[in-house]
């Protein structure tokens, strides 16, 4: 484990059980002793109020009032937690490896009592994933990386199921989840027009160097949400036009 996964280990430790010696917490977390020693040096340091005992009874523990402070998760929230978890998941949710080690790491660090709950709690709840769920990965997480970042992309899209594939360079200003299927909402630049395009028509993706500005207050959902009611009203109008607006070039 990482420096990082070991501090959680030992405060969850800690936290769970009265009173640990750095044997037991070397013990319980497969790591070496002096690793031990380490981590309660950093956690000291960050202002955890550890406390140290020595004698045939000794070892750390942490002072009662930190105990009750609402730094953990209790039993409703991990139980919420897993089942969010399922459902990311089902929807191909682009990081889910990170997903499943922050998952790792709750069941981990829980009394075995609170373990079994929480296992029983997940096998009740179960979703399944569409095939292509997964093969949007790669996709999903450029685009996320690059709204989060403002930065442009370059993408080959086809546009239709019967139609041929372009080149579209896009300012991405958010990706929505509707109905199973993977939606990216921005700017086009070439008509400096609001589109929204689905992720699984995507056949190549880059990033630019080119930075963008979002509009103050756009919601990529609302925009989604207006061009499918504009649709539903009128099957024979395009989506868009409708509520696309032009936006200055940057």
């Amino acid at each position: 484990m990482s420096k990082a996964d070991n501090l959680l280990a030992i405060l969850w430790l800690l936290k769970s059980r009265k009173q640990m010696t750095a044997g037991q917490l070397a013990e319980e977390l497969e790591i070496h002793i002096r690793t031990v020693y380490r981590c309660i040096d950093a956690l000291c340091a960050s202002g955890v109020p550890i406390v140290s005992e020595t004698g045939r009874n000794g070892g750390y523990r942490i002072l009662e009032h930190f105990k009750e402070a609402p730094l953990f998760f209790g039993p409703e929230e991990q139980k919420a937690l897993v089942h969010a978890a399922a459902f990311a998941q089902e929807a191909g949710y682009p990081f889910g490896d990170a997903l499943e080690r922050a998952v790792g790491k709750l069941k981990r660090n829980t009394h075995p009592e609170q373990l079994d709950r929480l296992e029983r709690h997940e096998s009740g709840l179960e979703v399944l994933h569409p095939p292509s769920a997964s093969s949007l990965g790669g996709h999903l997480r450029s685009l996320e990386e690059a709204v989060a970042e403002r930065a442009a992309v370059s993408m080959i899209y086809q546009t239709g199921y019967e139609g041929g594939a372009k080149e579209r360079m896009l300012e991405p200003y958010g990706l929505v989840h509707w109905k199973s299927k993977w939606y990216v909402v921005g700017r086009r630049r070439l008509r400096s027009e609001i589109r929204s395009f689905r992720v699984d028509r995507i056949q190549a993706l880059s990033r630019t160097d080119t930075v963008f500005s979002r509009p103050e207050g756009f919601s990529a959902r609302q925009f989604l949400l207006n061009s499918l009611l504009c649709r539903g009203r009128n099957p024979k109008r395009s989506w868009f036009p409708f509520i696309s607006r032009v936006i200055p070039r940057h």
